[in-house]
């Protein structure tokens, strides 16, 4: 019943969304009925994906049917990844969708600026010196401009309770903003294509999560009640429930949040602007009438409603096609709007199902594709198909003909992609990016969230008006499991090729054997590849023919890689030549079942690092957690390392190991290292070694009390929030240790080049018999001792090490290779 609940909150949009399934039915008509009598907008603006407050948008756009949009300010690249290995640019698609599929929940549209989430930053000031404050400023004046809100909202107050100093910035920048979108000598280069806008009010969503952050909002001057765990028994939820469910779409982000029922108070600071005396729209008409000649349309729209009857939409179709006619005459920002949502509406109540189909998901260049496009008259309508078209691709097809009752009418087209048709990427990463801002060469591409689809444009006549309809063209297809699905059509090159890993490290001097793999996108691929190598890199052979016969056929060649004697950082990139010419480009596919499929085509390229590392820990025992990619880096070093199953922490005995390592947030998301944790320290107390990276704090969420992780170490420690996010922050040696000396010997040296943070959620305090080796601390704060922490246990070794090891690892981050590999070697040093 639940997903029953959750289906019908979807609604439609010009380009339905994919794999969108609707059993409303005629409560879908009657609430976007209610949505077309309103005229009114509201943006509200955060830095992240989970940083908006779902309760109020869901209120917002489905109780008082505003158009509502959340604007955040990045993708959320920088954050952690509770389902996978994915991070940076894929950690950013993930989100990006995510977010789009609470969007589709709460019934709010999703907008992006360019900005780059680095990581956790503690300052605004040093969130400026990462983003050029007037790029930022400029992206959201031309949103505001653009979607022009009567009302704006902010999550934060731009001040250091914030906390995060992304979100400090996305307040500063929404008060500036506030004002500039008003300025037409602010950013004049914009006008070419909007109009400068003052939004009525500037507001501030206050926190109420806990009874005293709700009892201080209450009492806090100025400010407006709104309760969106109202009942709305169309929904038959509330719309606090609606964003529970919302909310727990950022499932990379361990959001799951509970479904609240009951009244849930939200308080709204005005910060400029009006004042508003009791409705954060005091002062602002959300009638027609706000439209000169709109009157009539809102009579007219008024009347439908009244008389809609639930078991036969139809009836309607007349009032509202007299409507249209109507709105038609008129001109300006919210005619164009509004009759987009009258004719999907018209579209509905007629009863009209229209549909694009591809035969296949991937197309190459200079291939054709069959495209089915469908119409279906289900209700006793008239209805007529004039035309549909491929605008993009410039074929059109004109049926010309009546819809019979029930009875599908499918128009075949032919579509040929040319030659040179550009490969699917996400918009924002089709340039190489400017520091921590994507490089987007017009302003007008952050006016969507993501790559327009392929779309198939329906022409067709309802009770004699002529109507124009976009449908994205999908790939429909059963899973035998989960039933039909759809996917999005991409564009994709005759072959992709794969390096093994991300970062290719080379410990000593010797040659080793690095594979590509070649996927073959069509049938009858053949050609040649090749290695492109820096100066003083050598590769044999030069090249490696492959052949494949297949769609979907995989081969994998070999190169013998020799590096230089010397130290070396730079890039090894895979190239095929084939009859289309050639290809560079490899492929990342991000398949979780709350978002559609997505694809990226990143260069097949990689670090190569040479720097000598020495490892004496020969086999490892992972304990894989929310997932990383630190077992594939490892074994580049000589080791042998073995995923450990719940079952083998049961029953495996874990001498055989020289050490054993947890996984990020293993404590947090393996009950079974939780169950079985005394084993591992018998393991330790007998002369093994254990090394434990980063967990965090459990609940304290919205207001939470967050728990203590209990038995990470042999001796307690509290782990907390407190972590360096400076990546180049000092690192100083607390204490004279073997760890720092064998088999690598540590130096300054080794802390060069780190990416994005130092570590993340240290240890506070500690029992005095564990020893700090390692400590570093932000600028202008308190020295943290609680990074790098390590006992003797019995005979064996102990170390919590919460640095970044899953960053570095991956980015072939040399000094990080050797300070990782001395910690997991504990065990081997002189006894």
């Amino acid at each position: 019943m639940r997903n029953l609940i959750v289906l019908s909150l979807l609604l439609c949009t010009s380009i339905p969304a994919l794999a969108q399934k609707n059993l409303s039915g005629s409560t879908e008509t009657q609430l976007n009925l209610e949505k077309l009598g309103v005229l009114g907008n509201v943006l509200m603006i955060a830095a992240h994906p989970d940083d908006e407050n779902t309760a109020l948008l869901a209120w917002l756009a489905k109780s008082r049917k505003y158009r509502t949009a959340y604007l955040s300010l990045t993708r959320g690249e920088g954050g952690q990844n509770l389902i996978g290995s994915e991070q940076g640019d894929l950690m950013g698609v993930i989100r990006t969708q995510e977010l789009l599929s609470a969007r589709r929940l709460d019934g709010a549209e999703q907008y992006f600026s360019r900005a780059i989430d680095f990581g956790f930053s503690k300052t605004a000031a040093e969130t400026f010196t990462k983003w050029d404050r007037k790029t930022i400023l400029g992206d959201v004046v031309w949103t505001i401009r653009r979607f022009r809100p009567d009302v704006v909202i902010l999550i934060f107050s731009g001040t250091a309770r914030d906390g995060h100093g992304q979100h400090q910035v996305s307040s500063i920048i929404g008060k500036e903003a506030f004002r500039a979108a008003a300025d037409p000598k602010q950013f004049p280069e914009q006008l070419a294509y909007v109009e400068p806008w003052q939004a009525k009010r500037l507001m501030m969503s206050l926190p109420s999560y806990t009874p005293e952050m709700e009892k201080q909002s209450a009492a806090t001057p100025n400010t407006l009640l709104v309760d969106p765990g109202e009942f709305d028994p169309l929904l038959g939820v509330s719309f606090a429930e609606i964003a529970g469910m919302s909310r727990s779409q950022h499932r990379s982000q361990a959001m799951g949040f509970p479904e609240r029922k009951g009244a849930q108070k939200s308080y709204l600071l005005r910060v400029d602007g009006d004042t508003a005396a009791k409705d954060m729209f005091d002062g602002v008409d959300t009638t027609w009438n706000r439209i000169e000649g709109g009157g009539k349309v809102g009579e007219l729209l008024a009347k439908a409603l009244l008389e809609l009857p639930a078991r036969n939409p139809e009836k309607i179709l007349p009032i509202l096609m007299e409507a249209r006619q109507a709105l038609v005459k008129l001109n300006g920002f919210y005619a164009s709007q509004k009759k987009q949502e009258l004719d999907e509406l018209i579209v509905k109540a007629a009863g009209l199902w229209l549909d694009a189909t591809a035969e296949r998901y991937q197309i190459v260049p200079g291939k054709s594709v069959k495209i089915s496009a469908q119409a279906l008259a289900r209700l006793n309508t008239k209805v007529e198909l004039s035309e549909v078209t491929l605008a993009s691709l410039r074929i059109t097809q004109k049926p010309d003909r009546a819809l019979a009752h029930n009875v599908p009418f499918i128009q075949t087209l032919q579509a040929t992609f040319p030659a040179g048709t550009p490969y699917t990427q996400p918009y924002w990463l089709q340039l190489p990016k400017k520091g921590d801002l994507y490089n987007i060469a017009d302003v007008r591409e952050l006016n969507v969230p993501e790559n327009q689809p392929l779309t198939a444009q329906f022409k067709v006549k309802v009770e004699g008006q002529e109507l124009t309809l976009l449908r994205p063209v999908v790939f429909r297809y059963v899973d035998r499991v989960r039933g039909e699905l759809t996917r999005p059509v991409i564009i994709v090159p005759p072959v992709t090729l794969k390096l093994s890993e991300k970062a290719l490290i080379f410990p000593s001097r010797s040659a080793k054997e690095i594979e590509v793999q070649v996927t073959a996108n069509q049938a009858g691929e053949s050609g040649a590849i090749r290695l492109e190598l820096p100066t003083g890199w050598r590769s044999t052979p030069q090249s490696v023919a492959f052949a494949l016969t297949e769609t979907g056929e995989q081969a994998t060649v070999k190169f013998n890689l020799t590096p230089p004697d010397h130290d070396f950082v730079g890039k090894v990139k895979a190239i095929a030549t084939t009859a289309s010419g050639e290809v560079a480009q490899a492929q990342d596919s991000i398949l979780y079942e709350h978002i559609p499929p997505q694809a990226v085509f990143p260069l097949a390229e990689a670090k190569l690092v040479r720097a000598d590392i020495q490892l004496a820990a020969k086999r490892i025992g992972y304990i894989m957690g929310a997932g990383d990619e630190v077992p594939p880096y490892l074994r580049q070093l000589g080791a042998e390392v073995v995923l450990l199953s719940a079952d083998d922490l049961a029953r495996n005995d874990f001498k055989k190991f020289d050490a054993v390592l947890t996984g990020v947030r293993a404590y947090n998301t393996r009950p079974d290292l939780r169950a079985n944790v005394q084993r591992i320290f018998d393991y330790v107390k007998n002369g093994g070694t254990y090394v434990v990276q980063y967990n965090v704090m459990e609940g304290g969420f919205f207001g939470g009390d967050p728990k203590i992780l209990e038995h990470v170490g042999p001796y307690p420690m509290k782990i907390t929030s407190a972590r360096v996010t400076e990546e180049d922050a000092q690192v100083e040696f607390v204490a004279s240790n073997p760890l720092m000396q064998w088999p690598n010997v540590i130096s300054q040296k080794d802390f060069d080049g780190w990416i994005q943070e130092r570590g993340l959620y240290y240890a506070s305090e500690y029992d005095p018999k564990y020893q700090s080796l390692l400590s570093s601390h932000d600028t202008g704060e308190a020295n943290l001792t609680g990074g790098t922490l390590y006992t003797a246990y019995g005979k064996g070794h102990y170390i919590f090490t919460p640095l970044a090891w899953f960053r570095e690892l991956p980015a072939g981050v040399p000094g990080a290779y050797r300070i990782f590999a001395n910690l997991l070697s504990a065990g081997k040093g002189k006894k």
